[in-house]
């Protein structure tokens, strides 16, 4: 008996691939395109909602599957989008693709497939897993390490990695690509989203005025001894180690080196003051063990950085300090942290606090 096994279709070249390599396997699959409430459609086109959606419906006849239409937009809004403005709000940077795998992808969407009768969720991530001795499933990098994804998917709980299959974990990109030519398959989107996929054209301050009536209160910038040397036009447009917009004449550039949302401020300093040697990391999700003494590890601080040596320190069952082994630059609030010990993902969580280069903590 074929295994029944769904997979989120974005239309995008990964997913496409990763359901055609399922079929391979002979599995019994079906897609599921959820949408968002915040589609990027072609303004230009007439009808062009009803001509992306036909555009996934193609894709069913390439593959010769089903696909489900799945609107997520009431649960996207409250669960990743209301995140992203709250955070942006109290003075910190959100990361909101690390909320909507585990509450949209591995949540709604698959409970969704579960109702369907499949038996997992498939997505196009160039991530991997492993199930232990014990019968725990481990989250593990991707062998692509430029693409690797494993940094988003940090939050899954153990029932949900159960429920997932990662179709790319053993492909790099390029193979990807040069598969989906050979096979003649083609994406219904040619090109990847390369921001948050729910800002369309406009400024994130733009964004947060449109989506919840938010009205940017002008405030201080001070220097890291608290002397005001400017202004700024609302704190929500700055993150830590921003040197653009700053707007305040000096020898040297100023860089954000902190948001006070309570105040108002925008502290600046050098370029050597954004250097850290710690911080503190709160709602952490253990993926298949929960840390409960000191361990070396390396810690990604943002998806574009490269992990690094550090010292994780566990502090009750979700909260720890990270003590870096070489001074990190631009540590910044709202951010996840993932922990990795080799190519296994630990868990990560969202960094709350850092501690200055010199001691001051933030």
């Amino acid at each position: 008996m074929k295994k029944k096994t769904a997979i989120a279709i974005s239309g995008g070249i990964d997913s496409l691939v990763s359901a055609y390599l399922l079929k391979k396997e002979g599995c019994e699959v079906t897609g599921i395109h959820f949408l968002t409430g915040y589609e990027r459609y072609d303004k230009q086109a007439e009808n062009n909602e009803e001509a992306a959606l036909r555009k996934i419906f193609d894709l069913a006849g390439q593959l010769d599957i089903r696909i489900e239409i799945l609107d997520c937009s009431r649960e996207f809004k409250t669960k990743v989008v209301d995140y992203f403005t709250n955070t942006y709000r109290s003075g910190k940077t959100p990361n909101p693709c690390l909320v909507c795998n585990p509450s949209i992808k591995f949540g709604t969407v698959l409970d969704f497939a579960l109702k369907l009768g499949a038996e997992s969720l498939a997505t196009g991530h160039y991530a991997g897993k492993i199930q232990g001795k014990d019968g725990s499933f481990h989250l593990v990098k991707g062998a692509d390490t430029k693409k690797d994804q494993s940094y988003f998917l940090s939050f899954l709980t153990q029932a949900q990695l159960s429920r997932a299959i990662f179709p790319l974990s053993r492909f790099t990109k390029q193979e990807v690509i040069r598969l989906a030519g050979e096979k003649g398959l083609r994406p219904a989107v040619e090109s990847e989203s390369q921001d948050i996929c729910f800002i369309r054209e406009m400024s994130y301050g733009t964004f947060l005025s449109q989506e919840t009536g938010f009205i940017p209160e002008p405030g201080a910038v001070v220097d890291i001894s608290g002397k005001r040397i400017g202004s700024h036009g609302g704190i929500h447009l700055f993150t830590v180690g921003q040197r653009r917009g700053i707007n305040c004449p000096a020898p040297e550039p100023y860089y954000v080196i902190s948001t006070d949302a309570e105040k108002n401020l925008v502290v600046v300093g050098s370029k050597n003051d954004l250097l850290t040697n710690r911080c503190h990391v709160t709602d952490i999700n253990w993926i298949s063990k929960e840390q409960t003494s000191p361990i070396e590890v390396h810690t990604r601080i943002r998806y574009r950085n490269k992990a690094v040596i550090s010292t994780l320190i566990p502090e009750g069952k979700r909260s720890a300090t990270v003590i870096f082994k070489n001074p990190q630059q631009a540590v910044t609030p709202g951010q996840g942290a993932v922990f990795y010990l080799e190519n296994e993902v630990l868990g990560g969580g969202f960094i709350d606090g850092f501690v200055k280069s010199r001691n001051m903590l933030t």
